[in-house]
């Protein structure tokens, strides 16, 4: 795809486009709050990935490589709007790592029960996405990434040029965030 694109296929990178737009779309609405900020920073990426496809070194899968272009797109942004970037104000506590998995095990039962069940395995789920709305920006990301596009520690480590340590601790305090912040509005035994 990358050869046709750079011979001067449009259509070529049409279906690079349509490939990668979920993980593109994961990690710039996940990123910016804003939804015009949002479709201007997608197209950017695009714009980049277009202009930079010669430079490609085929090192990384070509997914991995435009991911790598929407977070440093999405850190530039954030940069500029002097908002929260990785690191800033999280406590560094390595207690619990949890949270989802107590959640989650919550919600595969949810899944095999009784149709009221089904409808609490539903609130659990909203309850996780309003929870994950208030982590910063680049914990958000790491979640998603992790947890909803499935990739490995190495493919987010290529993506954020972080170390895979960093993505591991991050994903560690996104979850303990997670926890903390559930358990803060709900009592224990309402989830």
């Amino acid at each position: 795809m990358v050869e046709k694109v750079l011979r001067g296929d449009t259509n070529a990178f049409s279906a690079i486009i349509k490939a990668t737009e979920g993980l593109v779309a994961q990690i710039v609405f996940r990123m910016i709050a804003n939804e015009e900020e949002r479709k201007d920073i997608a197209q950017d990426v695009y714009m980049k990935a277009f202009n930079k496809l010669g430079g490609f070194k085929f090192q990384s899968k070509l997914s991995t490589w435009i991911g790598q272009i929407a977070y440093n797109a999405c850190l530039s942004y954030l940069e500029k709007k002097r908002l929260v970037l990785p690191g800033n104000s999280h406590r560094e506590d390595d207690t619990m790592e949890e949270g989802l998995e107590a959640l989650s095990s919550k919600t595969d039962y949810a899944l095999n029960s009784e149709p009221e069940k089904l409808i609490s395995q539903k609130e659990l789920s909203a309850i996780m996405q309003s929870a994950i709305e208030k982590l910063s920006p680049v914990y958000k990301t790491m979640i998603t990434l992790y947890h909803h596009e499935d990739l490995s520690y190495e493919e987010i480590s290529q993506i954020t040029q972080l170390p895979a340590g960093t993505v591991k601790s991050y994903l560690f305090r996104a979850r303990k965030s997670l926890k903390e912040s559930i358990l803060a509005k709900y009592k224990k035994d309402e989830l």
